[in-house]
């Protein structure tokens, strides 16, 4: 009979890695197993509370019914900050005043989670910026957007058109990395999309590339999905009313899965390209 194979700790470690599991929560190991024996053993050592007698709970005082559903506030950010982050991004009239803002921004959920906010990369007064989603545990890590291996694949496709991250902005529609890489929710979305929608204000680029579904649907108001709306140029308007061709393709991450897909990534980007050479209106 053929030997089981050995445990190797290591590739346990890797897989809680890749699947965002990376930070400890103490110190130093605790046996769980130890802390049960001992509270086992607190229990069985002490004395039996004596059962009050059928007359004195007949007289004890009835127990305040719970309060109603509609009384309950939820320990999440509301609406009210949605409303907040809009009135603090109109306030900056400056990228670096962006930043500062979101950094002080306590609003969302997201920012005490994440190691750093992730802002952007790049050149600011490029006249290329590309939107993606979320950080991953790597921008979470360097406060970059897309510097992992979605990143490494972007710099490949921005090279193939000529240009690299001296002549393209970068940014994500959330700054913060939601805790195991998971989606953000609606709400944190709508609490962080005044600030990416006033940093593209102030960037004023003239193509800006939306990178996967999430970012295409947020920004250019639409539900279709993204492999419908790739490759078709589409527009971006701006508070102030300025109007910006918008290409939506797939992003760098999906393509890494479905390595098959880059040849359309490539006839976006090849497009793009072409935007950006003609004379701007």
């Amino acid at each position: 009979m053929t030997a089981p194979p050995a445990f190797d700790p290591r590739e346990l470690l890797r897989f809680y890695a890749e699947a965002g599991h990376d930070e400890a929560l103490e110190e130093s190991p605790v046996d769980r197993f130890a802390e049960g024996k001992a509270a086992r053993a607190v229990v069985a050592r002490a004395e039996p509370v004596p059962a009050r007698p059928p007359q004195a709970q007949r007289e004890a005082a009835p127990a305040r019914p719970p309060a109603p559903a509609a009384q309950q506030k939820a320990a999440v950010p509301d609406e009210e900050q949605a409303q907040r982050a809009r009135a603090l991004a109109r306030e900056a009239g400056t990228l670096d005043e962006l930043r500062a803002i979101m950094a002080a921004f306590d609003g969302c959920n997201l920012k005490f989670t994440a190691k750093n906010l992730v802002f952007a990369d790049g050149n600011p007064q490029a006249d290329l910026m590309l939107v993606g989603e979320a950080p991953g545990r790597d921008e979470d890590l360097e406060g970059l957007p897309f510097v992992g291996r979605s990143g490494r694949l972007l710099d490949r496709m921005l090279a193939a058109i000529g240009r690299d991250r001296t002549s393209a902005y970068i940014a994500n529609v959330i700054p913060w990395r939601p805790p195991g890489n998971r989606d953000p929710s609606p709400l944190e979305t709508e609490i962080c999309r005044p600030f990416i929608e006033r940093q593209i204000e102030l960037a004023r680029p003239k193509v800006l590339v939306t990178l996967g579904n999430p970012s295409t649907k947020l920004l250019l108001k639409t539900q279709t999905g993204i492999m419908r709306m790739r490759g078709n140029w589409s527009t971006y308007t701006t508070a102030s009313g300025t109007v910006i061709p918008a290409m939506p393709t797939l992003h760098p991450a999906y393509l890494l899965r479905n390595p098959a897909h880059k040849r359309l990534a490539w006839r976006d980007f090849l497009d793009v390209k072409a935007r950006l050479a003609a004379p701007r209106d």
